[in-house]
This record gives structure tokens, sequence and C-alpha cells, in this order.
């Protein structure tokens, strides 16, 4: 497996994961590539720097992001767009949530300038 960070033509950064660079190089010849965010097909390569591994000592960092999300945050589900876009237009008391969205739902909030962000694990809510 491969990650690369993409960049659309709408200049929207994303990162995708690839079975091998050839797996990449087919996906975007052929068109099947979109973004994220805004679903354009018009995506390449972003440069990209080496990971440097975590001193071994160092708590690991997604886990500690994960325990702070899970402790001060409330998990919706899949209700997070509606419950965010509540939150957003006022008819709903603001407060730290987190849950699932399809990409349709993140599209339609970005759009509507909610501001969302992905989490970089899923929520052990709906992990086994």
């Amino acid at each position: 497996m491969i990650r690369y960070s993409l960049i659309c033509d709408n200049d929207h950064s994303f990162d995708s994961w690839f079975a091998n660079a050839q797996a990449y190089d087919s996906l975007s010849s052929s068109g099947h590539l979109s973004c994220a965010t805004c679903g354009s097909t018009r995506v390449k390569k972003a440069l990209m720097a080496p990971k440097v591994q975590a001193k071994i000592s160092d708590p690991a960092p997604l886990e500690k992001l994960r325990k702070h999300v899970e402790s001060t945050a409330t998990y919706v589900g899949g209700s997070f767009a509606k419950e965010a876009r509540a939150q957003h237009d006022g008819s709903a008391p603001e407060r730290p949530i987190y849950g699932e969205a399809t990409g349709e739902e993140v599209r339609a909030l970005i759009a509507d300038e909610v501001p969302v962000l992905p989490l970089p694990f899923r929520s052990r809510k709906t992990t086994n």
C-alpha cells in the first residue's frame, strides 16, 4: 500500500491510499480519481515530504487525539451532517460533535460554509 497526497484543479488537498504506484497511474489515466471535497476529476499528486517516525518513547499522537475527541465531544453517528448544519444555522446549541457523513453530505456542508474537519481515525463506536 502507498499513500499519496493529492490536489485537484480547485486547489483542494487530500490523501488517498493505493495498492501500488501502478494502481494510482491506472486510476489517474482513466479519469477514475476525484477530489474528496468538490468531486473534480482533474487530480494530480501533490508535493510530499517523507514520513518521519516519531520517537518510540512518544505517546501515540493519534491515540491522544482520539482520547481527547472522545472525552470532549458527543458522538452523533450518521446524524453528523444534520447536527452540524443545525448548529451552524442556530437551531441547535453549539457543542463539540463527531460522527460519520457521506462524501456528498460533506461537500454540501463545505459549500454552505459549515466548518467540518475529517478525523484521522474511525470512532470506536463503529469499529469492532
